[in-house]
């Protein structure tokens, strides 16, 4: 494999599955972890598989997330992990402001998405909270998979954008990491392979295959375009970016050095 550079353009964290990412200028990982606090809470479907206290991997359909509910996108989430403090916003005026380490701040979350989701009266969310697990599309499986750490290559989407003439939010793809500086359709290549991003050293796990989800444009909450399909037709797979596994803890950066 040739050797690629390239750097760290962006970091996200997203504390509750399926609701808006957090941009990060920096984060603290530890080996075989994911982002602290990443997907720690979901809003998952009431009468499904989820259950307070279960503690296996659940697919993603089980949880009221974008690849079925594209409404979600046009809420912008915030939460403070310091304090607990969620706060929603829509056309950035606030309405909702909880804390959920109370009862009723959480009462007042699924209240508040009973409504946004036109479940029927009586009918809530059921809140999704298991200490030290995660509600990662990977959950599925195993432990090991739910605490891989998603990278996306922004010269991939530019190339794919191109390809299809169509403007495309590198946020539909809802990774932790944005790469810059690495050529088009590079990561595949760190697949298997060990490599430092950022100063910490992380071997790629697996592609990642794109859902529905990715039809959803993070900016109006609209489902505009067919990216799993477009992927497939130009490309004849549906993967963009990579999961990775964190071989050695440290600090990763905004502008950190990727070199593979």
């Amino acid at each position: 494999m040739s050797t690629a550079t390239g750097r760290v353009e962006a970091l996200h964290v997203y504390p509750v599955k399926g609701l808006s990412p957090q941009p990060l200028r920096e984060v603290e990982l530890s080996a075989g972890r994911a982002f602290p606090h990443d997907r720690a809470f979901a809003l998952a479907r009431p009468g499904g598989e989820y259950a307070p206290g279960v503690r296996r991997g659940i697919a993603k359909r089980q949880f009221f997330v974008l690849v079925a509910e594209a409404r979600l996108a046009g809420l912008r989430t915030h939460l403070d992990t310091a304090t607990g403090t969620f706060t929603v916003a829509v056309r950035e005026h606030e309405v909702l402001r909880a804390d959920l380490r109370t009862g009723e701040g959480v009462r007042a979350v699924l209240e508040l998405f009973a409504r946004v989701l036109d479940l029927p009266p009586g009918v809530h969310p059921v809140w999704a909270h298991e200490e030290g697990r995660r509600f990662t599309d990977t959950a599925p499986g195993g432990d090991a998979a739910m605490e891989l750490v998603s990278v996306l290559n922004l010269a991939s989407v530019r190339e794919f954008a191109a390809r299809v003439g169509a403007r495309v939010d590198p946020l539909r793809f809802r990774a932790n990491v944005h790469l810059d500086g690495l050529p088009a359709w590079g990561e595949q290549d760190l697949v298997g392979a060990e490599f430092d991003l950022g100063g910490v050293r992380v071997r790629g796990a697996f592609p990642t295959v794109r859902c529905a989800a990715t039809e959803v444009d993070p900016g109006t909450g609209r489902r505009d375009l067919p990216v799993p399909q477009l992927l497939a037709r130009e490309y004849g797979h549906e993967h963009m970016g990579l999961y990775v596994e964190v071989l050695a803890g440290g600090t990763l950066a905004v502008g950190g050095a990727v070199r593979a």
